[in-house]
């Protein structure tokens, strides 16, 4: 190996660490996730007007944000009449979602209506140990704008366990694409063990 390749090694791990270590801003956050839902859904460059509407903010705050994300590597702006912005491989992993494409398909209800294009990618339970208040926090795929406190919201089942869950929305959390759910049923049609 000569010490061209070496340093040129050096430099591509280097920029690989940094990659994932980027601390993203809240604000930052939300709208490469929206970027991310909007282009998934349209599969060409999003327009910053689109992303403003969707995170309730000034087209010129989108651009100006844009300009950040673009200098981190996460976005790609496209020239031109149908320009806008292109997440990158490395918003993926800024925000830590695998490329959906590989990824299980958990289904989502909202109000016993099937979500096209929307996708749970994780689902987090809390306050196990006290059933009557026990919660999930449902990480999607797909824009949550269209979720209300006080819609019931069914998820699943999953691939493995099969678990379903039905749950009123409490609240939601736009930084980390989550809904959270007070959780009114859960079944996980899995067989009983054997005693």
């Amino acid at each position: 190996m000569t010490a061209g390749t070496t340093a040129g090694f050096k430099k591509q791990n280097l920029e690989r660490s940094r990659m994932s270590s980027i601390e993203l801003t809240p604000s930052q956050k939300n709208i490469l996730q929206e970027l991310v839902n909007l282009y998934r859904e349209s599969e060409s460059a999003v327009k910053g007007e689109d992303i403003a509407d969707k995170v309730d903010r000034n087209p010129g705050t989108i651009r100006n944000q844009m300009q950040s994300l673009k200098a981190l590597q996460l976005v790609e702006g496209v020239p031109g009449p149908k320009g806008g912005y292109k997440p990158t491989a490395n918003a993926y992993d800024a925000l830590q979602i695998q490329d959906m494409d590989q990824a299980a398909d958990v289904p989502l209800a909202h109000n016993g209506e099937s979500v096209p294009g929307a996708n749970v990618a994780e689902i987090n339970l809390t306050s196990v140990h006290h059933p009557e208040e026990c919660r999930a926090e449902i990480q999607m795929q797909g824009s949550i704008a269209d979720f209300h406190e006080g819609d019931t919201i069914t998820v699943g089942p999953t691939p493995l366990s099969k678990l379903q869950i039905i749950g009123t929305l409490e609240g939601k959390d736009d930084t980390n694409n989550s809904l959270i759910l007070t959780i009114d049923d859960m079944r996980a049609p899995a067989g009983e063990p054997e005693h």
